[in-house]
C-alpha cells in the first residue's frame, strides 16, 4: 500500500514516515501545497495523509485536485485545524476521515486501515479468490487455509494484482505501487521478474495454481482463466 504524507511539521512528518514504514506501507512526503500537488498528478497513492494548513496554499485544495482528477485515493485529513466548518468542508468535498492533532499514531493506523478497507476490499477483512485467502490487516495470505511465508514486497505485489484482477497492469505501474516514486531510477524491471518468480513458487509449493499471467510486452495480470 502507497501513501502520500503532506504535512509541513518536521518532527511530525518524521515520526509518521517512520511509524508507518514499519507498519509495511510504501511512504512518500511532501512539505508543501506545490509539492503535493506535482507528486498527485504524476503518482497514484491508495490513500493521503493531509495536513490542511501549508506554507504556500490551503490543503483543501488537494483535496479538490483529486476528486477533480477522479483520484481513487482515500483521503485522511490531520490538522490542529479544529474548526467545525474546516471538518465539514473537508468531509463534504470527498475526504474520507478526519483526525484531530495531537493523536496516537495506533489511532492513525487503525484510520487507515479502515479507509482503505473501504476502499480497496468493499469493507471486507479478507480477500478470497480461489483458493487463496488474503487478511489485509494482518498482512497474511493463506492457500487451502495454510499460511503462505511471504516477504513484504512478495505481499505487496500480491495485493496489487489481486485488487485488480482480470485487467493487464503495466510492469512500471506495479513497480511504482510496490516500490515507490525511487523505482522511476530503475535502469530496468528486472528486479520486478524476481520479485515475482519467487511470489508465485511460494503459492504453488503450497499447492496454488499459478493466477499471475505474463503479458508479453506489456505487464501481467491476476485471472483464473
Amino acid at each position: 500500500m502507497k501513501l502520500l504524507i503532506v504535512e509541513d511539521e518536521p518532527a511530525l512528518r518524521s515520526s509518521l514516515v517512520e511509524y508507518l514504514r514499519q507498519d509495511g506501507y510504501v511512504v512518500e512526503a511532501a512539505v508543501s501545497y506545490g509539492e503535493a500537488h506535482e507528486k498527485i498528478k504524476l503518482y497514484q497513492y491508495d490513500c493521503v495523509l493531509l495536513d490542511l494548513t501549508l506554507p504556500d496554499g490551503n490543503g483543501l485544495d488537494v483535496l479538490r485536485t483529486l476528486k477533480a482528477d477522479n483520484s481513487p485515493a482515500g483521503v485522511l485529513i490531520i490538522s490542529a485545524r479544529g474548526a467545525l466548518d474546516d471538518k465539514v468542508l473537508g468531509l463534504e468535498l470527498g475526504a474520507d476521515d478526519y483526525l484531530a492533532k495531537p493523536f496516537h499514531l495506533s489511532e492513525l493506523s487503525a484510520r487507515l486501515k479502515a479507509i482503505i478497507r473501504r476502499r480497496q476490499f468493499q469493507g471486507q477483512r479478507q480477500l478470497l479468490f480461489q483458493e487463496l485467502t488474503v487478511l489485509p490487516d494482518q498482512a497474511q495470505v493463506l492457500v487451502h487455509g495454510e499460511p503462505v511465508v511471504l516477504t513484504r514486497k512478495e505481499y505487496d505485489l500480491l495485493l496489487y494484482l489481486l485488487t485488480h484482477p482480470g485487467r493487464v497492469v503495466t510492469k512500471a505501474s506495479i513497480a511504482e505501487h510496490v516500490w515507490g516514486d525511487a523505482a522511476d531510477a530503475a535502469d530496468s524491471f528486472d528486479f520486478l521478474y524476481t520479485h515475482l518468480k519467487n511470489l508465485r513458487r511460494k503459492l504453488q509449493d503450497k499447492g496454488a495454481a499459478d493466477y499471475i499471467r505474463s503479458v508479453y510486452g506489456v505487464g501481467y495480470k491476476f485471472s483464473a482463466e
